[in-house]
């Protein structure tokens, strides 16, 4: 079934305030401000005992450094592709190479980026996410309270007049600002993405080509087939998962870091110990005047793979990420350069036959202008650092990575080009795909029902209830979506038991189990709706969620049986205890019970406030001690949740249909060109290529239902 809808451009609350009875409908289906109940926050920092932070330590040496340690392969002959003519050059460079490693991986990513994780995720999405929790700064509009009550949902209050507080509001003032925040996280994205694609195939290649050293008439195809068998076997092998991976290459990786910094302090020693001279920063300002700001792109190669110590921190903790670098990788890294410059200086015609040629990989210093954008409010908001500190770092990040920048637009015509198409293309793909996102969710909330409209309708809806559970799924929060009406109104039968379903994405790495479901109940009871809310993280978002329905209906029959406990102890003036579970019991607010909250916390407390019915499903633990505590609560309520839990059963036996709204947004026919082929086109095959919710959570064939609407925007 399908319709055809034009709307225009709205607002959020302008569409909140336009309905007649917002009076009634915010007492029969408020929003779910206190189902979430007052969580405990339980994200606190592991603590890990010494041997294991070595063990871990020595693991990230197979997962995290191999692009920083493949980088010595090619980093000179980048520098140096026409040759050396002056020996102090390789001073200067060496100079560089220093004081980047220092600068950028150890001090900027290693001691500062590294600490701005969210709970152990990193990555450009990681920061962005933590910045909406801490900012409304998410372009889709459906932030609500009960998302800041998730156990993995951490932030900080801010004094009304703090300089943290003004940079909040001054993020959220106009919807410019959050669409180029926004924008800025795609850009680094999609640069990692075009680098990550390039990077294993370039260090591969490098390390391969060292085989045409000995055998200098080796053919360049045996050097390709010999690197592509190798990415094969690597790629092959991921879904082993990071413990095997490790495992399996930690101590290749650590020989390696051996062997490189053994040989550079061999080559110090035996060539040319002056190098060392290159650790006072004057080598630098001298290589810059003879012309060394050319060379930069290749000095950028020696740390690419930096990104990859805050991408990969969900492996590891941070504190065996840092350990390694310190002590092993970053000492080993100087030894390994300054050795190659003492062997180039006596050596100055072997720079092409030692290292070997790779593209430079422009997208890195791209990815790291964005994380050091993303820090500023990160350091504000989350770190409450001191603005003096927070422009010192910008500052001295700024100055190392825009200088790195232009340079590397010069090697753009030289193969960085690719990385920056490949991170454009994945770019509109993106932006194309959130925009059409952001439209649906426009017209949803532009075309909700009034609840006055369902009450109307009668216990029946004005239709045939017949057995079975729908499960409607929404776009929507709160309101009962428009794909409901469209259904009552071109079915002559509707479900005895209706549950809207939202699944929503909250800026947190993954939501708990215990946490997933809020359940509330919709109008009166004989009307038998419900609305869940399903809330997810954005790591949780590849993983199929095969029990889905036995866990939303554990959630319903949890919350239906705790709410008559309540109403069974609502004619008690005594405050009453078990074990840990604390229940405050005839209180004036629970005279209504539609108007009633549950709170079952996670620490296994129940408490009770107004609102309407809800729930936070238990741990088992908690709902056994309550069911004890409960047991003689009044007949009259207990039988009567019996009657309708055995309803509630009934129901799921006769059947169980998932109704998907499949909400359909064309361009309308005046709409700019760009606009059309965007929503039209581009987004209209993403959308049919995209996994749907029916797959996420294994709905089987017979069980779908899908209700097709057409919006024009």
């Amino acid at each position: 079934m399908e319709t055809t809808n034009s709307v225009p451009p709205i607002d959020e609350q302008s569409t909140e305030n336009r309905d007649g009875m917002w009076d009634l409908h915010q007492k029969l289906d408020q929003p779910m401000e206190e189902e979430a109940g007052k969580l405990k926050n339980m994200s606190r920092q592991k603590k890990f005992s010494s041997l294991l932070v070595l063990r871990l330590a020595f693991q990230s040496l197979g997962v995290v450094y191999g692009d920083l340690g493949t980088s010595p392969l090619y980093v000179f002959y980048n520098t140096f592709p026409e040759g050396i003519k002056d020996p102090e050059d390789v001073v200067g460079a060496l100079s560089l190479i220093i004081y980047s490693l220092t600068l950028i991986p150890l001090i900027k990513y290693v001691f500062l980026v590294l600490r701005a994780n969210d709970n152990g995720q990193g990555g450009t999405l990681a920061l962005y996410s933590i910045l909406c929790r801490h900012a409304k700064v998410n372009t889709i509009p459906n932030h609500h309270p009960t998302d800041e009550q998730l156990t993995t949902y951490s932030r900080h209050i801010f004094h009304e007049k703090s300089f943290a507080a003004k940079t909040k509001r001054w993020l959220e003032a106009t919807a410019l600002r959050k669409n180029l925040l926004f924008i800025l996280v795609l850009v680094g994205t999609c640069m990692v993405i075009g680098d990550g694609i390039l990077t294993p195939a370039i260090s591969v290649l490098s390390a391969v080509g060292g085989i045409k050293v000995d055998h200098p008439k080796m053919s360049g195809d045996v050097v390709l087939v010999v690197s592509t068998i190798i990415l094969v076997g690597l790629f092959s092998m991921q879904h082993y998962g990071t413990d095997k991976v490790g495992w399996l290459f930690a101590p290749i990786v650590l020989l390696w870091f051996l062997l490189i910094g053994g040989i550079g302090a061999y080559n110090i020693w035996k060539y040319d110990s002056s190098v060392l001279r290159a650790f006072s920063p004057i080598y630098i300002y001298r290589y810059f005047k003879r012309g060394g700001w050319k060379t930069l792109g290749g000095i950028m190669l020696s740390i690419t793979g930096t990104e990859a110590l805050f991408a990969d921190i969900a492996h590891f903790p941070v504190s065996a990420v840092q350990l390694a670098f310190t002590v092993l990788v970053f000492p080993c890294l100087l030894l390994a350069y300054t050795g190659q410059a003492a062997y180039i200086v006596k050596n100055q015609d072997h720079v092409i036959d030692a290292f070997y040629r790779s593209i430079p990989g422009t997208a890195v210093v791209t990815v790291m202008l964005v994380t050091t954008f993303l820090m500023i409010p990160i350091m504000l908001l989350e770190w409450r650092s001191h603005w003096v500190l927070v422009v010192v770092f910008t500052v001295l990040s700024l100055i190392v990575e825009c200088t790195f920048f232009s340079a590397v637009l010069l090697k753009v015509d030289q193969g960085g080009w690719v990385p920056l198409v490949i991170a454009v293309v994945f770019f509109i793909i993106m932006y194309v795909w959130h925009y059409g996102r952001a439209k649906r969710y426009e017209v949803e909330l532009h075309s909700k029902v009034s609840m006055a409209w369902i009450l109307g309708l009668g216990p029946n809806l004005g239709l045939v209830r017949v057995p079975g559970i729908g499960l409607v799924y929404t776009e929507l929060a709160s309101g009962v979506p428009h794909i409901f009406s469209h259904l009552i109104t071109n079915l002559p039968a509707i479900h005895s038991v209706v549950i809207l379903v939202y699944v929503k994405y909250l800026p947190v790495y993954t939501v708990p189990q215990e946490e997933r479901f809020l359940v509330k109940r919709i109008g009166p009871k004989e009307f038998h709706m419900f609305r869940c809310v399903a809330r997810y993280g954005y790591k949780d978002l590849h993983k199929k969620d095969d029990d889905f329905e036995k866990k939303l209906f554990e959630s319903l029959f949890l919350f239906v049986r705790l709410e008559y406990m309540m109403e069974g102890c609502s004619d008690s003036e005594e405050y009453s205890s078990y074990g840990q579970q604390t229940v405050r019991s005839g209180d004036s607010q629970l005279t209504d019970n539609r108007n009633m909250t549950i709170t079952l916390n996670v620490d296994s407390t129940v408490t009770s406030s107004e609102d309407d019915g809800s729930i936070i499903p238990a741990k088992s633990s908690a709902l056994r001690a309550s069911n004890n505590f409960f047991s003689s609560a009044g007949q009259t309520s207990h039988q009567t949740e019996l009657d309708e839990m055995e309803y509630l059963k009934i129901c799921r036996d006769a059947g169980v249909v998932h109704i998907l709204g499949n909400t359909v947004v064309r361009a309308r026919r005046d709409s700019k060109f760009i606009k059309k082929i965007s929503i039209d086109y581009v987004y209209a095959f993403l959308k049919r290529v995209c996994r749907e919710n029916s797959v996420i959570f294994h709905v089987p064939h017979e069980s779908l239902l899908n209700v097709g609407q057409i919006f024009y925007v």
